[in-house]
């Protein structure tokens, strides 16, 4: 049975395999690239000098400065990042939705679980041998892009946890990879013709990856407020790497006078009309800046938590595809 499955899917594992080391010849070039303008541009410093706590408002600057115009170098590849995304759903419809679909669109089933092969045993070794191998390249996935996304984080103010390099890097991957396969080959043992079970693979997974993204990572942990007057000579350092989720500047009972924006203005300090710092916003004395954020130390937390949720999600998916194998005609 193990043989009869290598035999079923080698030209799909030669593929994934050359798809790797494909990525890797035009991901190496490129990742090699950022290091040298990341040093170049004395960011290596910058990174050790922003962590410390006597850091100096000139050093931040010419830091911050030398990060814009990283970003700006290499702001292309953003789209790039994007494309990126697709890999491990690109495994779920070509690894698992034709692995039940296609068996029982052609009918090949039928003279497999007659010849002494159970169709527990066929599901169970099917799946194993397939989950491993997508397991396999989970893992080089994730472990590359984790090398090659690192200077992206390094120069973005919001680090690991922003959108799109989160879902590159770490042990994420290997979780949206697993769950990818699971979801295809459920599909295929519900809608039993390859297409229909790819197109469904492709909508759930989608819809399944937005809502966590969306509605759950930003609650994993409860996030952290940090609140500053509107008026003064300072105002409190932000960590480069935390997420902030939400922003806002509210009057002294707590109600929203403008979202998603801040002000500062020296002690004081008048509008160009002679009105109080943030009184064309309705701002009251006593006005504060309000925010909400998910400190850079959880990264590697929010990694644990989102892997453990589409792993459990993939052992569901595989549970409930065995039990609709039995009952297939």
């Amino acid at each position: 049975m193990i043989w009869l499955t290598w035999r079923q899917h080698r030209k799909q594992a030669f593929f994934t395999l050359l798809g790797l080391a494909a990525l890797a010849a035009l991901m190496v070039p490129i990742g090699l690239s950022m290091r040298h303008s990341f040093s170049d541009l004395g960011l290596t410093d910058c990174a050790r000098q922003l962590a410390a706590a006597d850091v100096t408002p000139a050093t931040q600057e010419t830091c911050e400065a030398g990060y814009r115009r990283f970003s700006n170098r290499y702001d292309s590849l953003n789209l790039v990042a994007v494309l990126l995304l697709t890999l491990p759903v690109l495994v779920g419809l070509f690894w698992g939705a034709p692995l039940v679909a296609r068996e029982v669109e052609h009918g090949t089933h039928r003279f497999v679980w007659t010849q002494g092969v159970g169709r527990t045993r066929w599901a169970l070794v099917k799946f194993g041998l397939v989950g491993a191998g997508a397991l396999f390249a989970a893992v080089c996935y994730g472990l590359g892009m984790s090398w090659w996304v690192d200077p992206l984080t390094e120069a973005a103010r919001e680090g690991r946890l922003g959108m799109i390099v989160f879902d590159l890097q770490g042990v994420a991957p290997i979780g949206y990879t697993l769950f990818a396969v699971a979801l295809g080959i459920f599909a295929g043992t519900v809608w039993k013709r390859m297409l229909p079970a790819m197109g469904i693979t492709l909508a759930a997974y989608i819809g399944v990856r937005t809502a966590v993204e969306v509605l759950v990572r930003p609650h994993y942990q409860p996030a952290k407020t940090l609140t500053f007057p509107i008026e003064g000579l300072t105002e409190p350092q932000v960590e480069r790497g935390d997420w902030i989720l939400s922003m806002a500047i509210r009057n002294p009972d707590g109600t929203t006078v403008a979202e998603d924006t801040r002000i500062m203005c020296p002690p004081g300090g008048k509008g160009p009309t002679g009105q109080l710092c943030g009184a064309e916003l309705g701002a009251k004395p006593g006005a504060y800046n309000w925010q909400l954020y998910q400190p850079a130390d959880r990264f590697w937390l929010f990694q644990g938590i989102e892997t453990g949720i589409f792993v459990a999600l993939a052992l569901l998916l595989l549970f409930l595809a065995v039990r609709r194998v039995r009952r297939i005609a």
